[in-house]
């Protein structure tokens, strides 16, 4: 991938604009470019580049969406992300999406070339500061879950499942009342809001930390 072909996407249009002259001053083969995801995802079908340059927040797809098509449908082209987006959340979702790279537009004209260098040698490439953040985010989780006990651990593996209390009460073989104490302490030691769904949706999104 000598001098890869590249599409843009961006719905501010300024950035777009900034974007692509940036890439055309850097002689790097910028075959279109589009102002929001349905019209990224309908160009990449339409040339197959080698990379896709995708803004996350965009009207009608975004980014992480055209990524998660792209996977659906072994599409090759590789998936760069260029986003004023630091949450946690977001950068594991592009991690399990497997993109290419993931480059925060604070840094963009220091980082962009030095990303796609490693993405044309079918490397990932995060910028370092979200990297930073990450593994920071990781030990806050990790402190938190020091508190969980085995017992409480047991429990949000199965509440991961979907199982009730009542199931949970059978499977391991204590009362539904213990186990509805339970929830309420890992409730308060993860200072969740006392809603239905909040530690079912605490567990599933954390069930691999708790496989550990």
């Amino acid at each position: 991938m000598i001098n890869p072909s590249i599409i843009i996407a961006d719905d501010h249009p300024l950035l777009l604009k900034g974007l692509h002259d940036y890439l055309i001053e850097q002689k790097y083969n910028v075959i279109d470019s589009a102002s929001d995801g349905n019209s990224a995802y309908n160009l990449i079908i339409k040339h197959q580049p080698d990379i896709a340059i995708l803004d996350i927040e965009m009207p009608k797809m975004d980014g992480l969406e055209v990524a998660l098509a792209c996977k659906n449908n072994d599409i090759a082209t590789k998936i760069v992300l260029i986003t004023l987006h630091r949450e946690p959340e977001l950068v594991r979702r592009a991690k399990e999406l497997n993109v290419d790279g993931y480059v925060l537009k604070e840094y963009a004209i220091e980082e962009i070339k030095n990303c796609l260098v490693h993405v044309a040698e079918n490397k990932q490439y995060f910028s370092p500061a979200i990297l930073k953040e990450l593994k920071q985010f990781s030990r806050e989780k990790d402190d938190v879950l020091s508190e969980i006990t085995p017992s409480e651990r047991k429990i949000l593996r199965l509440i991961a499942k979907d199982k009730t209390n009542k199931e949970i009460a059978e499977m391991l073989f204590i009362s539904v009342r213990t186990v509805e104490k339970h929830r309420s302490n890992i409730i308060n030691k993860l200072d969740l809001p006392h809603k239905t769904n909040a530690l079912l949706l605490w567990a599933k999104d954390h069930n691999e930390m708790l496989l550990r």
